[in-house]
């Protein structure tokens, strides 16, 4: 079966790889001539993980028609804030039925909409949407070290063709009915990844980092169960395990950049120096107008989104966080 991967950076790289190594033959859309022409020359990607020579099961597109055609599945694996974009880019070139799973983390800054919603709106059919989420850090899988993801869909039918496509002997695939939780749960956790990079960076020590972590999944349970979500879903691998992961590993472009954030760099600093979009530095604002909408509080995104937004003193901001007043560890999750 031919799979369709729309998206080029690491994540999508490392997906290629991933599934071109299991036999599959795997085309993968890039907006860069030169990449295209890399990868189906040299079979490497030259701005991500270029030290790694792809599978000759993937070949590269710069038009979506020829990365879609006759392809039996897709993996949409694009920033956030495009995402929209692409999926109207898609309904030329796909059906009604085929499979689309998206592997991209975060919510759409006008509507409030998760992924699932942005592309069920342009393409119809969410039964045949999927969302793939976890502790997964391309860098890592890319090298078929192990590791295991959670895929969730609205349609049981729907998750388990994607679980099949995407498990090999090193990478598990678990599946999930709770579509919300797991697309709240990869949104929130590169906000919180953040704040601990910004801890770290000022010297904060372990303690504050476990700190930021465990509060940051309160706030992740707290929206999920207000929009509809399960709160043992953020117990799993899309929420304490992806939290876990990005909050602490060197693979970590949002922890990186709350790092950088503490040293007194900026965004622009960052996608200058990496090519990478920060995800958490966007989710910190989309999340606010859901917040507000389903009237939960989330103190640790809102300071996140103070400094790199409003203009916040880092110090003033973590010293206003922690005379916060003392509440139940659990309130808002009866």
């Amino acid at each position: 079966m031919k799979i369709a991967i729309i998206g080029a950076g690491s994540w999508g790289t490392a997906l290629a790889q991933l599934l071109g190594t299991s036999g599959y033959n795997v085309n993968i859309w890039a907006r860069r001539p030169e990449v295209v022409a890399n990868i189906n020359s040299k079979h490497i990607n030259p701005r991500y993980l270029s030290d790694i020579e792809l599978s000759h099961n993937i070949v590269a597109s710069l038009s979506y028609e020829d990365c879609l055609f006759n392809a039996g599945a897709v993996a949409v694996v694009t920033p956030s804030n495009l995402m929209r974009g692409v999926g109207r880019a898609l309904y030329d070139h796909v059906d009604s039925e085929l499979p689309i799973i998206i592997c991209s983390k975060g919510v759409e800054a006008e509507s409030g909409m998760l992924a699932t919603q942005v592309f069920a709106s342009e393409l119809g059919n969410e039964q045949r949407l999927a969302v793939l989420s976890g502790p997964n850090h391309a860098e890592e899988i890319i090298k078929g070290l192990p590791a295991a993801t959670v895929i969730a869909s609205s349609s049981s039918t729907t998750a388990a063709f994607f679980q099949k496509i995407f498990a090999t002997e090193h990478f598990r695939t678990y599946v999930s009915d709770d579509v919300r939780g797991v697309e709240i749960c990869a949104a929130f956790k590169n906000v919180i990844a953040i704040a601990v990079g910004i801890a770290s960076g000022l010297g904060l020590g372990d303690n504050t980092s476990a700190l930021l972590m465990t509060r940051g999944l309160a706030e992740m349970s707290r929206l999920t169960v207000a929009m509809g979500g399960k709160a043992l879903t953020c117990m799993g691998l899309a929420g304490a395990g992806d939290l876990i992961a990005t909050c602490t590993s060197e693979h970590s472009r949002n922890r990186r950049f709350g790092e950088m954030v503490a040293q007194g760099k900026t965004l622009d600093d960052f996608t200058k120096q990496t090519h990478m979009v920060v995800e958490g530095a966007l989710a910190c604002k989309t999340l606010a107008p859901l917040a507000a909408a389903y009237d939960v509080e989330l103190p640790i995104t809102d300071v996140i989104r103070g400094i790199l937004w409003e203009g916040a003193d880092v110090h003033v901001s973590a010293d206003l966080l922690l005379k916060r007043p003392l509440k139940e560890e659990f309130y808002g999750l009866e």
